[in-house]
């Protein structure tokens, strides 16, 4: 059917529908290696290896800075709007059993959740960059006040232990037998429309198009 983004059959001959476009994985799987090497960089030191990890952690922080925006401009001006929004309605919804559309709500609970605190990362983690001598500025300790330093520290610190229990909670989930589908889309960008059947509302969504409004869950 046109319209339709059908793949290759799966190992039971079951068409395979795509759930996850190529720069969809890219930038989850982007995004997953730099907080990997943001959070290694910043604990492993404390755990008695010594090595230069202030370059390769604020490297990483902007190249994940410069990702969240991409992904910000994408998600507002270029992918349906409304798709991770969360209304009175989602909630009701799930306390009622309801099958959600493309995504469900722990999916846009953990979207929100690990979302802002990424972005709280980058954002304080870019003014204590302002406190470091690089190749393209002088740093300044004293640019701000030691008070607003230690908040902005505090801050820096609990949003990097949230992602950190977000993202291994989130992986765990994903390793379960009941959601490992979602693992294999996103690798491979598809799943069965058995799969998508069993864990949505087809009505809502069925592995159509962008401007599907099937896919479009407010």
């Amino acid at each position: 059917m046109e319209g339709t983004r059908v793949g290759r059959e799966s190992s039971g001959g079951e068409p395979l529908i795509t759930r996850h476009e190529p720069i969809d994985r890219v930038f989850h799987w982007s995004t997953a290696l730099a907080v990997l090497l943001l959070l290694a960089s910043a604990a492993v030191p404390r755990l008695g290896l010594k090595f230069s990890w202030l370059p390769l952690h604020w490297v990483t922080g902007v190249v994940l800075s410069v990702m969240v925006v991409a992904h910000i401009l994408r998600a507002t001006f270029i992918q349906p709007p409304g798709r991770m929004w969360i209304s009175p309605r989602h909630l009701h919804e799930h306390a009622r059993g309801v099958r959600a559309g493309k995504y469900t709500l722990p999916q846009k609970l953990m979207h929100a959740v690990l979302g802002f605190a990424v972005l709280l990362a980058c954002v304080t983690g870019a003014l204590l960059l302002l406190r470091l001598d690089t190749v393209l500025w002088q740093g300044d300790p004293y640019l701000l006040e030691p008070r607003t330093w230690g908040v902005i520290y505090a801050l820096h610190g609990a949003a990097s232990l949230c992602i950190l229990v977000l993202s291994v909670a989130h992986a765990i989930r994903y390793l379960l037998p009941g959601r490992r589908a979602y693992l294999r889309a996103m690798i491979r960008g598809q799943m069965s429309r058995e799969e998508a059947a069993a864990l949505h509302d087809p009505a809502r969504w069925s592995g159509q198009r962008r401007d599907d409004p099937r896919e479009i869950d407010r």
